[in-house]
């Protein structure tokens, strides 16, 4: 598995565009795939945060089990996961943690609305998270990408392991992400973008591409 980990990771690029207010990181693609799509808004201060997590996990089996009727057989010789059950569980835990993410650092003082998205063609599904984030929780978040970008992603699993067990309080680990690149094979790739001047709105879009 590491030396297709490490594919991804040489893979992983910054581009800074200042004109139009966007920065991108690691494997994002912009061109949407042609075939099947699925959209699903979240308004996060609406609900309490408690009853949000329980809408996440629903969702999240929602858009896997929309995605899995695409899939009439049972098993693909050529698919990296080879059973519907298994694409039903990669894309839900996928789904969830993008929305658990998006929800918990979302900027709470915005009416900005999170976005889940979902596309699928031929082999390959991509899943989109749009959501607001707070100036201080980018740059933790640039932080985190680099450092990424920059390890042996089961080496950082485990620095992340430790710090979690040393300090309880620790919601920063990116435990999430490292889970998706590792166990799941995917490409990852984040696009920040400053959508509001005055006073400043500052949305991230997390981008997964999985073969399935």
């Amino acid at each position: 598995m590491i030396p297709i980990i490490n594919n991804i990771l040489e893979r992983f690029f910054a581009k800074d565009d200042r004109l139009n207010n966007t920065q991108i990181f690691g494997y994002f693609v912009e061109e949407p795939l042609k075939d099947e799509h699925l959209t699903l808004g979240f308004s996060p201060s609406r609900i309490a945060l408690k009853k949000r997590w329980r809408n996440n996990g629903l969702s999240a089996d929602f858009i896997a089990e929309y995605l899995t009727t695409f899939f009439p057989r049972d098993t693909h010789e050529d698919s990296k996961t080879n059973t519907k059950s298994e694409i039903k569980s990669a894309v839900s835990y996928i789904a969830n943690e993008l929305l658990e993410n998006a929800i918990k650092y979302c900027d709470a003082n915005v009416e900005y609305p999170i976005t889940l998205h979902l596309e699928l063609q031929s082999n390959e599904v991509r899943i989109f998270i749009n959501n607001s984030v707070t100036a201080s929780g980018v740059e933790k978040f640039k932080s985190f990408i680099k450092e990424l970008s920059d390890s042996n992603p089961d080496e950082f699993y485990l620095r992340q392991l430790e710090k979690n067990a040393e300090d309880e309080n620790n919601d920063g680990s990116g435990l999430g992400f490292l889970t998706i690149v590792n166990d799941y094979c995917a490409k990852i790739g984040w696009k920040f973008q400053i959508v509001q001047h005055e006073p400043d709105l500052i949305a991230v879009t997390t981008m997964v591409q999985l073969t399935v």
